[in-house]
């Protein structure tokens, strides 16, 4: 397989908002997705937010982010035509390596309940759910 593992850069965008759609992942256009959103988040996150290309098509990403102690795994897609080709795992591994390399010893990641592809890929990787975990969350904007 030709397909390549490479940073995402804002030219990405919207075909990282097309291959979101194709995946069936919700976006938030107008908030945190949006291009100056997105923008923002390339800077602070400078070598996390990855692609898989083949050739000039984007058909996977992944985006990784840290606070210092914790990194944490988010939007891992893959276009539905190049799924169950090990391209989310290689996406997975080299966000997992970025983040080890800006000193990450704690990785973690927030999978939707139901959604067995990416809870077997985290499996099978090593990931374990956290016990006694509770997901809680504040917007602080309406559509956030």
């Amino acid at each position: 397989m030709a397909v390549r593992i490479a940073p995402l850069s804002l030219d990405d965008h919207d075909a990282v908002l097309e291959l979101w759609r194709r995946a069936r992942l919700t976006d938030h256009t107008n908030l945190r997705d949006s291009r100056a959103s997105f923008a923002r988040q390339l800077r602070r996150n400078k070598g996390l937010y990855l692609g898989a290309f083949d050739g000039d098509r984007l058909v996977g990403t992944v985006l990784g982010t840290h606070d210092t102690r914790k990194g944490w795994i988010n939007r891992l897609a893959v276009d539905p035509a190049y799924q169950r080709r090990g391209v989310g795992t290689r996406l997975l591994r080299a966000c997992e390596t970025a983040l080890v390399r800006k000193g990450m010893k704690v990785i973690s990641a927030f999978v939707m309940e139901g959604n067995e592809p990416s809870l077997n890929l985290f499996r099978r990787s090593g990931y374990e759910p956290a016990l006694g975990a509770v997901h809680m969350r504040k917007k602080l904007e309406p559509d956030a």
